[in-house]
């Protein structure tokens, strides 16, 4: 079985850049408190990354 992550939109967008919230949008992050799990992949791994400040991570 594949491994997935969880993540959560904890903060805000508001004030960030068009390329953060482009970013958020990309992972299906478009309200607060929004919970998604997906595969977790290198490009997913890489998303995260630039937006770790605005999100929780919780790897299942």
């Amino acid at each position: 079985m594949a491994e997935t992550i969880t993540f959560t939109l904890v903060k805000s967008e508001i004030g960030s850049t068009k390329r953060i919230r482009a970013t958020l949008t990309g992972l299906g992050l478009t309200k607060l408190n929004k919970t998604i799990t997906r595969k977790d992949t290198p490009e997913l791994r890489g998303m995260l990354g630039k937006v770790q400040h605005l999100v929780r991570i919780e790897e299942a």
